[in-house]
């Protein structure tokens, strides 16, 4: 009997914690039907707030780096082809900084420190290089593609992509 008594109450503690925790935290759980809440806006757009389980894409002020010093931002990284490549894409804000990405004579390479290889970009023999090199645009988005052969780079690592002078570091691929 007492202990049925003290599970109760610990179920109980449980519920009153999680309540603190949603009302701290500023959620207000709504039934299935119910409306959309302001803060959402009439537009439908998302709440400005990010959620906390949400993993930043950059450490510290590595994306504020990026758009000031390389005039990219919304960088990325994926596998593709069942993994047998790895694309990594950029969006250009600023063409004149992020003319060194699409320079033809640069190097590109990404490397996996964890699986101990260094990804090349393949080259075919009718297409060229797996790369778009044409003359950057404000607002599009361009990308680069890495041969994974034996499929090393796993998703959740992280790698460095090295394009010419332009070099970034510790990009989770999703």
């Amino acid at each position: 009997m007492l202990q049925k008594s003290v599970m109760k109450h610990a179920g109980l503690a449980v519920c009153l914690t999680y309540m603190a925790f949603v009302a701290q935290a500023g959620v207000a759980e709504q039934p299935v039907g119910a409306a959309k809440s302001t803060a959402a806006g009439a537009s439908g757009s998302k709440p400005s707030r990010q959620s906390p389980y949400t993993p930043d894409r950059f450490a510290g002020r590595a994306g504020l780096n990026y758009r000031l010093i390389w005039g990219v931002d919304s960088l990325s990284v994926r596998l593709v082809e069942s993994g047998e490549l790895v694309r990594f894409t950029y969006r250009v804000l600023d063409p004149a900084k992020a003319q060194v990405l699409s320079d033809k004579q640069a190097e590109a390479k990404m490397d996996d420190p964890k699986a101990g290889v260094s990804l090349v970009v393949p080259t075919m023999e009718k297409v060229g290089q797996l790369r778009q090199t044409s003359t950057p645009e404000a607002g599009r988005s361009y990308w680069t593609t890495f041969s994974n052969k034996g499929r090393r780079v796993k998703r959740g690592d992280r790698v460095d992509v090295v394009i010419g002078t332009f070099r970034a570091n510790n990009l989770v691929v999703d």
